[in-house]
């Protein structure tokens, strides 16, 4: 299919495209810079509607802690005017991409356990209904929260509700100093039991992943890598002096093997964050697709362990255990989703265009979530042009 792209630089033009889209019936491919254009389903579009040319900063209040940016504005400017103040993106996206991008994918790193995720940052959005109607919700200040829910419905919606525009974020001062504990050799279950104490204490960790043998082999960490088997990480972030305290009872308490200076621990939740251990496995694993796991973190390990029955499987654990990254060979979804006995939900995070169109991405919805969804959609978007079926087969 031959793709016509249509690339706005003003709101105005944004409203005009979507009216002749409406009005002719064109589904349109909504996207920014392409980056997290492989999550979700391939869309059905003969047009796309290209949002990068809205890009710039409007407001940054620093002691107000807010943001107002252009939704094509590049996330590598804003981390970069934001370092340069001394703050940051609390909630640790990934790498890559543009501000609106990442609200309407609603990622977070593993900073959310402590600090929420995308959803919880987004105080207002302003953008183009399916309707083609300009209009804004949310507000610029922390304190303001009339219609705090539109920002919320925004995140997580991958462009099925509105073509975004305008996006006000709350940032917050980025930590002094950073170390992260290390403890080797644990298996996957006495681990994350390790790691729910950790995070039950009062030292206020900020990050809690494990890492099997295969993945922490696979560190640019030297520490991580050579350990010589699984490796168990827990963060603390704050004030130089009251980070060296935590970190002093933190590993009395859990018997840790190490510590990770300020540089180290940035590097290994760099990998963390952007799963760089399971990039490597998906470069030597040929055809294996990557899947996202979100489960009650106790019931990780078990769900791994069923999983791996069936199935040749690289992982590793997140938010405590709650976060499963995993690589699976292909037709495995099946197996993954009737592991989930315990409740939680597997999405599918890369595969190649052909297995995304015909499987369910995202974890099936229950009839009544179901028919909410769509009422949501029908409000925002009646006559479905805004990334038909990303989400959902006709939705």
């Amino acid at each position: 299919m031959t793709i016509t792209t249509l690339k706005p630089e003003t709101t105005a033009q944004v409203t005009d495209a979507v009216r002749w889209a409406l009005s002719a019936n064109e589904p349109l491919e909504i996207l920014g810079r392409g980056s997290r254009r492989g999550l979700g389903r391939p869309v059905q579009a003969g047009h796309a509607l290209d949002l990068s040319g809205l890009s710039g900063v409007i407001a940054y209040e620093p002691e107000e802690l807010v943001l107002t940016a252009l939704a094509g504005t590049r996330m590598d400017l804003i981390r970069s005017m934001l370092a340069d103040r001394g703050q940051h993106l609390a909630f640790e996206p990934p790498e890559g991409g543009t501000l609106g991008g990442l609200v309407a994918s609603g990622l977070a790193g593993p900073r959310r356990i402590s600090a929420g995720s995308a959803r919880d940052h987004t105080l207002g959005i302003a953008g183009v209904s399916g309707r083609a109607e300009a209009y804004k919700g949310g507000g610029k200040v922390v304190k303001n929260v009339t219609g705090y829910d539109v920002p919320k419905l925004m995140a997580g919606s991958f462009g099925t509700l509105t073509a975004l525009t305008e996006i006000t974020v709350k940032v917050l001062p980025a930590p002094e100093d950073s170390a992260t504990l290390l403890l080797s050799g644990l298996d996957d279950a006495a681990a994350v039991a390790m790691l729910d104490r950790a995070l039950r204490s009062p030292y206020e960790v900020s990050g809690a992943a494990h890492l099997p043998a295969g993945i922490a082999a696979r560190s640019g960490v030297a520490a991580v890598s050579g350990a010589g088997g699984a490796v168990t990480l827990v963060r603390l972030e704050g004030f130089g002096p009251s980070v060296a305290a935590r970190v002093a009872m933190l590993r009395e308490e859990l018997r840790a093997d190490a510590v990770l200076g300020r540089d180290e621990s940035l590097a290994v939740w760099r990998e963390v964050r952007d799963g760089a251990g399971l990039e490597a496995c998906l470069a030597e694993g040929g055809d294996a697709h990557l899947w996202k796991l979100s489960v009650p973190p106790s019931a990780g390990p078990a769900t791994v362990e069923a999983i791996r029955r069936t199935r040749d499987v690289e992982v590793f654990y997140d938010w405590g255990g709650g976060l499963v990254w995993l690589t699976a060979p292909p037709d495995s979804g099946a197996a993954i989703r009737g592991a989930l006995s315990a409740g939680g939900h597997a999405t599918l995070v890369r595969a190649p265009d052909s297995v995304r169109a015909a499987t369910d991405v995202f974890q099936p919805l229950p009839e009544p979530l179901m028919a909410l969804s769509r009422r949501v959609k029908e409000s925002f978007d009646p006559k479905g042009i805004l990334n038909p079926g990303r989400m959902y087969a006709g939705l």
